[in-house]
């Protein structure tokens, strides 16, 4: 299972302008890529996808800028990454994965779409959790924070 650099780049960029979001600042696309060493077109196109999924706003003009449209701890990461990516695994899997026939030939029963669908259950109910002031404090917070989570489960 692999992760896009659309959606790694997309939560970095994130990280960024929530971090200026807490200190009342926007942040422009060539700051964001000075920040992030990631080029300013695809600052630029991830930054589209993001707003146009109404997770940043953007203000022309000298004092313009990217922000949030809500507070970090109110933006839950699988929002963020239905937004720049979709999901590993939906209803529409299927359809696209039937081989050379128009129709799977394991419609009826499928034991791997039922591992799909755990397998997402799984990464949705940990990115539900997790939101984007989670992933501004340190790696050890939130590897502490989310181990607790998972003992709190079980």
């Amino acid at each position: 299972m692999k992760f896009s650099s659309q959606e790694e780049y997309g939560v970095r960029c994130l990280i960024q302008i929530g971090r200026a979001y807490q200190l009342g600042k926007a942040l422009t696309i060539p700051e964001i890529s000075d920040l992030e060493r990631i080029s300013h077109h695809n600052v630029a196109k991830i930054l589209r996808i993001l707003r146009l999924g109404k997770i940043l706003e953007s203000e022309r003009g000298q004092s313009g800028g990217y922000t949030l449209t809500k507070h970090p701890n109110e933006i839950k990461i699988r929002d963020v990454m239905d937004v720049l990516g979709g999901r590993l695994f939906d209803d529409e899997f299927c359809q696209s994965h039937a081989g050379i026939a128009d129709i799977c030939t394991n419609t009826t029963d499928c034991s791997v779409r039922s591992l799909w669908k755990i397998i997402q259950n799984s990464i949705d109910g940990t990115l539900e959790k997790v939101t984007l002031k989670d992933l501004m404090g340190t790696e050890l917070d939130f590897f502490d924070k989310m181990s607790a989570q998972q003992l709190n489960l079980q």
